[in-house]
């Protein structure tokens, strides 16, 4: 039988008053970067946090320990599926658990509220509605497998600009409608262990400091969990006073010493320490991590093979946009196949930022492809550069001058170029985060290598980071140069520095040496403590735009299809800044038009994270959206292309057709501050009130059969704290197997209060055999009806039940009264 929560506080209780005030105290500031510390007094041993929305990194930013890269945000929420997203975090937990980890710092549950916003990959919608049912499910899969969830950013942190300063002003209404409803069921119902506050403030007083961690989180929902900072977000003592439990990093903070004596003057009160030391008390229970205890969950609930639900799920959240009779190529396989674009060999599987895992290997459309169809069907042409900054050196072109195997050495040296530390790596682009590098305590690192260039010509060999460095290469320095770090953003600066690079003539097969030496003295390591990063590579080289298109278009005109792979870079979907527009970078648009040109059977496939305008989709034969796909994006590409695997998205988000068209697009604050004056009205239901018509609608997405909804019913009569019932038949009047997503909305024409034109209250995804029929069923709470008023409010009468597959294909509806 499972304890209750008073019968474990009661146990936690003795623990509790053993510990000291400075013992307590040093409990809610970590012990370094990643971890919490251990009290060995009380069978407490350290908690280890790791970012996590997209796999799970560990303790070490590190190559040498490969994390599953699981397929981005946005392809889970494509899916209306909420058993893919409860095995996303089942998968996610396995990987915690084998890294030793605790706490994933994930997922992220802020709305697409602007699709300029830079971070939209890692989080799922812009409706509350489907972010709150994903992400409740994503917590359910996580901790059942016996790790913490901690949904963040806790609240309103919807965009980049200024995040660390912006106050976002927000009405109540809004804020409880949309932005705290896509958290509430991830804490009322799944009772997530853990909540991350955010960095921006919300109405004038910073997220650590609000008055939102008290009410509703823990006295109109029942969050029992512990609080956790985003990382630097604590900057004062006051947030002690307030319902925030752990300060993240440390070992340094704005508690500590300050907090102990604030205590003992009497100026916060001790019990308020108490209940913090409490909640990270039941936290570590919770996981395993105190003597004496058993764990919330003695063994996984689920476990499955990674990589193969990794590419399941990429097609499953892959969205069909446009298809004139060409896919799938199921029965007849094309002769020859242009595959085109620098991401169809270089795709982007996940974001830039801190939700960034290194994986063993990426499959790239490219690989994914030629494995499917066959290498000799395909060619391929780069067509465009959409890369800006450094690309690392492949692993197979770098060899370690010291051990003789690949990669490369790097050596931290003091004053006297005496080595402090060594260590081999197999990689370009590299990060220390924990391990033991003495960072602070050297002078220079110098980085060794050897480079078979795979081509001749002239490359730009270069670096990115902030600082200083120095490029020797055959004993000749080639360039020696100082960055400035742009803008004020801690995390941009430090996962995507500015770069420097030089030119260097190379002959393939003939090796170059190459040692960097980067100076350690003149660094600010500001909030990062002992952390730092630095990449290696070879930026761009995009002197003949016109060349690379006019020969894509070639090797398309000379194949049956063409397969052309357009999308974002880490400089335009990263954490850390939001977007200026929504172009594709580079010359691909371009590219694409050419292409279609030269062959009409051009397949276009969409490698971003978010919405990107696509100017040429009414010309193209078909148009995927594949996302970030993870580390199996190539082979899900390919499933989905051949009919292995249904595309089986529809877009949690709209897409629009030009910039100027979005309804709700600001992302920059204005004298600090970031209005949210479009209230309750957001994505699709600020579309709607715009009565601008988008690319394409929420909900929207095709599949490879067709289908019939018919005979809906729904609940006729209910009451505040009912639940409604919908149903409705789905005929697949097609030829094979498919999915359906089946979309409930509702409205009130006669309401006496705003309202959007309608939103969304469920869904249900159903898979139907050719020629038969299901009945997809569709409950919702009738607080989705509801609107605040200081407390839920429920205007009485009618509303419209509108049944469909997408927010404007909505064929069939139904009336329910609610009653007074």
């Amino acid at each position: 039988m499972t304890d209750t929560l008073a019968t474990i506080d009661a146990r936690l209780q003795p623990l509790l008053d053993s510990l000291t005030l400075e013992e307590k105290v040093q409990l809610l500031t970590g012990r370094d970067f990643w971890t919490t510390w251990p009290i060995q007094k009380i069978g407490l041993r350290r908690l280890l946090m790791s970012d996590g929305p997209s796999g799970v990194r560990g303790e070490v930013w590190d190559e040498r320990s490969p994390s599953l890269n699981l397929p981005s945000a946005t392809v889970v929420s494509s899916s209306w599926d909420t058993a893919i997203a409860a095995r996303y975090g089942a998968a996610a937990a396995v990987e915690a658990r084998r890294k030793g980890v605790d706490v994933v710092l994930g997922p992220t549950i802020n709305l697409h509220r602007s699709p300029l916003g830079g971070r939209h990959f890692e989080a799922f919608s812009e409706d509350p509605v489907l972010t709150a049912e994903l992400a409740a499910s994503y917590v359910d899969g996580m901790q059942e497998n016996g790790v913490a969830a901690t949904p963040k950013h806790y609240v309103a942190n919807d965009s980049e600009t200024d995040r660390f300063t912006v106050d976002v002003n927000v009405a109540e209404r809004p804020l409880r409608e949309l932005y705290l409803l896509a958290f509430e069921k991830a804490v009322t119902e799944s009772k997530t262990w853990a909540i991350m506050s955010a960095y921006n403030s919300i109405n004038g007083v910073t997220a650590t400091e609000n008055e939102l961690l008290e009410t509703p989180l823990a006295t109109e929902w029942g969050f029992d969990g512990a609080v956790i900072s985003d990382w630097t977000a604590v900057r004062s003592l006051e947030s002690a006073k307030a319902s925030q439990d752990i300060v993240m990093p440390g070992p340094d903070g704005p508690w500590g010493e300050a907090l102990v004596a604030a205590v003992r003057a009497g100026e916060i009160a001790e019990e308020a320490v108490d209940r913090k030391v409490l909640r990270i008390l039941r936290l570590a229970q919770r996981v395993g991590a105190l003597e004496g205890f058993d764990p919330a969950v003695a063994e996984p609930a689920l476990v499955e093979d990674g990589i193969a639900f990794a590419r399941e799920a990429a097609a499953a959240g892959s969205v069909l946009l446009v298809n004139r009779d060409e896919l799938p190529w199921a029965d007849a396989v094309p002769a020859s196949i242009a595959v085109i674009g620098h991401n169809a060999e270089f795709a982007r599987s996940q974001g830039g930022g801190s939700a960034t895992v290194l994986p063993e290997h990426v499959v790239s459309p490219l690989e994914g492809l030629r494995s499917r169809f066959g290498a000799d069907r395909i060619t391929y042409s780069v067509g465009a550069v959409v890369q800006e900054g450094i690309a690392e050196l492949a692993r197979e072109t770098i060899a370690n001058p010291v051990s003789g195997g690949p990669g490369l050495r790097a050596a931290f040296l003091d004053a006297d170029d005496v080595e402090l530390f060594g260590e081999d790596r197999l990689a370009t682009a590299l990060v220390w985060f924990g391990g033991d590098a003495p960072i602070a305590e050297s002078s220079t690192l110098q980085l060794s290598t050897v480079y078979t260039p795979t081509a001749t010509g002239t490359i730009k060999l270069g670096f990115a980071a902030a600082g200083t460095a120095t490029i020797v290469v055959d004993g000749v320095e080639v360039l020696h140069a100082t960055v400035v770090p742009e803008g004020t953003d801690l995390g941009a600066a430090f996962l995507s520095p500015p770069t420097r690079s030089v030119p260097v003539a190379v002959t393939e097969g003939e090796s170059i040496a190459v040692t960097i030496r980067v100076d350690l003295t003149q660094r600010d390591a500001g909030a990062l403590g002992n952390a730092m990063s630095f990449a290696f590579g070879i930026e761009p080289n995009d002197d003949d735009p016109e060349a690379l298109i006019a020969e894509a278009a070639e090797a398309a005109a000379a194949a049956e299809v063409a397969v052309v792979v357009v999308g974002t870079n880490s400089r335009v979907e990263s954490e850390g800044y939001d977007r200026s527009n929504l172009d594709l970078p580079g010359r691909q648009d371009d590219l694409v038009r050419a292409v279609v040109a030269a062959n009409p059977r051009t397949v276009v496939v969409v490698n971003s994270g978010a919405p990107v305008l696509l100017p040429w989709r009414d010309e193209v034969a078909a148009v995927v959206i594949g996302y970030f796909g993870g580390q199996e994006i190539g082979n899900a590409l390919a499933d989905v292309l051949s009919g292995d695997s249904e595309p089986g998205g529809r877009l949690p988000t709209t897409w629009p057709a030009a910039l100027a068209d979005v309804p709700v697009i600001d992302v920059t604050p204005e004298a600090g501050a970031l209005h949210y004056d479009e209230g309750i009205h957001i994505g699709y239901r600020a579309w709607l009130r715009a009565g601008t018509e988008p690319a394409f609608p929420f909900g929207f997405g095709l599949g490879y059969t067709t289908f019939e909804l018919s005979n809906a019913a729904a609940t006729s009569t209910a009451a505040v704290g009912d639940t409604v019932t919908v149903t409705v038949d789905v005929a697949n009047t097609g030829e094979r197997r498919g999915k359906q997503v089946v979309q409930v909305y509702a409205s009130k024409t006669d309401s006496a209060i705003e309202r959007p034109v309608r939103w969304l209250v469920g869904f249900a995804p159903v898979v139907v055999d050719a020629g038969a029929t299901e009945t997809a069923t569709v409950e919702f709470p009738v607080r989705l009806l509801a609107d605040w008023q200081g407390g839920w409010h429920q205007e009485p009468g009618e509303f419209e039940l509108h049944v469909g597959a997408s927010v404007v294909d909505l064929p069939l509806t139904q009336t329910l009264v609610i009653s007074s």
